[in-house]
């Protein structure tokens, strides 16, 4: 086996034998690691959110192992917590609109409240103490984390301190991050999510109509090479200190849509480790400049595709929630609503790390059992030759499990399945069916139009209406797997498909392709 060198290793050896600029170094590390610091068995880059322990170097996995936001498995089974810490910002977004006191939204950028470092402190270990498989602290606002730099950095000192445990992270626009490099590497911070929309100052007017940056006020053009230039020179400083970067991308369609397959090259060449591609959030009532002036945001189909078409070596986030600026607990819930000011302050709080480590250790168990069920039923397409993919659609309340009943979801993770085994590709929010005893008919229009390109729904349970009414939309629903992993229930599915098309018993119909060309978006 080919030995693997971790950036930190590779640091050392280049600073040695390199004398040159950051961006120079970041580049030799980018080269040298296919754009994410790893390498997998088969001898291609496999790295990012669906990544596993025989794909990364060690002290990478170490890193992301439990970290919900950069490892697609963890999600499954680890929380994090964002603390609204830093309200101001430095520049504008024509996509955010920053709402304080606000519960009713979920999106960046909204908080219910605004804490000082010391609330933050308290709340976080009362949350640790609660939840305890949290192992990500996070501060993304609800402004930008560096624009409040002495309130970020106490709130990590805090931290640091009385919950070592726990891992850092902070989320930026990136126009003050080369100012604060090594203060970052100071507190360990080993996550760094840059948000990147664009790499063209002409795409980046028709986005950000202002930056402030020493002291003086930037608009068009120039504030969007300004602030390109910062976020790209603030990705190479963090990849030459071993850092890892998420790069955030919001899918604007007709702005920068096709431009992010640019943005991805460039990112990659730099040294991310992963890059999340998100749909722009965009409805009027939030009161931004592109819900007001009808801007639309991309259709799932849309959102895939593109996605796939910036995979290549470097993997692709698509378990993004697009959290709140306060979101508490695993992707896909909130329950910061358990932990408001007055509650937290009224708490006494026993942080037990012994007691962390030992549920964790739990958590880990149980994580392993899904891997080898993978595993296991992975090793039935052994053999198999098709060229059939499908898409379906899975009801989960976490843990990796099929364990949702249909009325009750409020979103459908996706899945991509074929000979090569089952990938976890997105997810899709609907409204909910289920209305207290009764369901709601215009809200199966909307799941049945969510999910229409898969050809298969699991869940726990379902009713005898949408599961007739499913069929004839051609979904087809699967309760056989209830409370089972929900990858093995995948392949296992799909084994049995196959069989049933060879038999002659069903004639395979692909769905989704004319929507899938419709927006592909195909690099150039």
């Amino acid at each position: 086996m080919q030995e693997r060198i971790g950036i930190n290793d590779k640091l050392g050896q280049i600073s040695v034998a390199v004398a040159g600029s950051a961006s120079e170094i970041a580049a030799k590390i980018a080269e040298d690691h296919n754009g994410c610091g790893t390498s997998g068995g088969s001898g291609k880059s496999s790295c990012g959110s669906g990544a596993g322990a025989g794909d990364l170097a060690p002290e990478i996995w170490e890193k992301v192992k439990n970290h919900p936001c950069y490892s697609e498995e963890a999600h499954h089974h680890y929380a994090r917590m964002h603390v609204a810490v830093a309200p101001a910002c430095n520049i504008q977004c024509n996509y955010c609109n920053r709402k304080y006191d606000c519960a009713n939204e979920s999106r960046p950028g909204v908080v219910s409240e605004k804490l000082t470092p010391e609330q933050a402190a308290k709340k976080v270990l009362a949350v640790a103490s609660t939840i305890p498989q949290m192992t990500v602290l996070g501060i993304a606002g609800p402004g930008d984390p560096l624009a409040n730099p002495e309130k970020t950095f106490k709130t990590f000192e805090l931290i640091a301190k009385t919950a070592p445990d726990i891992k850092l992270c902070l989320s930026t626009n990136g126009l003050a991050l080369p100012d604060h490099i090594d203060t970052i590497a100071n507190f360990n911070v080993d996550h760094v999510t840059i948000t990147i929309n664009m790499i063209d100052a002409d795409v980046g007017a028709e986005i950000y109509p202002w930056i402030y940056y020493n002291n003086k006020r930037y608009k068009g053009r120039d504030a969007a090479q300004i602030l390109t230039d910062r976020q790209l020179q603030g990705l190479e400083m963090l990849t030459a200190r071993g850092i890892l970067t998420k790069i955030n991308s919001v899918m604007i369609p007709g702005i920068n849509d096709k431009h992010l397959v640019d943005v991805n090259r460039a990112v990659k060449s730099r040294g991310a480790f992963l890059h999340n591609i998100m749909p722009l959030i965009s409805s009027p009532e939030h009161g931004t400049v592109f819900g007001l002036n009808g801007q639309r945001g991309p259709t799932a189909q849309e959102l895939k595709a593109l996605q796939d078409a910036c995979s290549g070596e470097m993997n692709m986030m698509r378990h993004c929630r697009q959290c709140r600026a306060d979101a508490v607990g695993l992707l896909g819930e909130d329950r910061s609503a358990e932990f408001t000011t007055d509650k937290i302050m009224a708490m006494e709080v026993n942080y037990d790390g012994d007691t962390r480590k030992a549920y964790q250790a739990e958590v880990e168990r149980k994580r392993q059992e899904q891997v080898a069920a993978k595993r296991d039923e992975l090793s039935e397409l052994a053999g198999l030759h098709s060229d059939i993919k499908m898409l379906v659609a899975v009801a989960t309340k976490g843990g990796g499990k099929i364990n949702e009943h249909f009325g009750h979801a409020s979103e459908f993770q996706i899945y991509e399945t074929s000979v090569d085994g089952a990938k976890f590709v997105g997810h899709r929010r609907v409204d909910l069916y289920c209305q207290g005893g009764y369901g709601e008919e215009d809200a199966l229009d909307t799941v049945i139009r969510a999910i229409n390109d898969c050809h298969a729904v699991f869940v726990a349970k379902i009713g005898g209406c949408p599961k007739d009414t499913l069929k004839q939309a051609g979904i087809e629903p699967v309760d056989a797997y209830a409370q089972e992993f929900i990858e093995r229930s995948v392949i296992a599915y799909f084994k049995n498909y196959l069989e049933q098309v060879e038999s002659g018993a069903i004639v395979h119909q692909p769905k989704g392709d004319a929507a899938i060309r419709q927006g592909a978006y195909v690099a150039a």
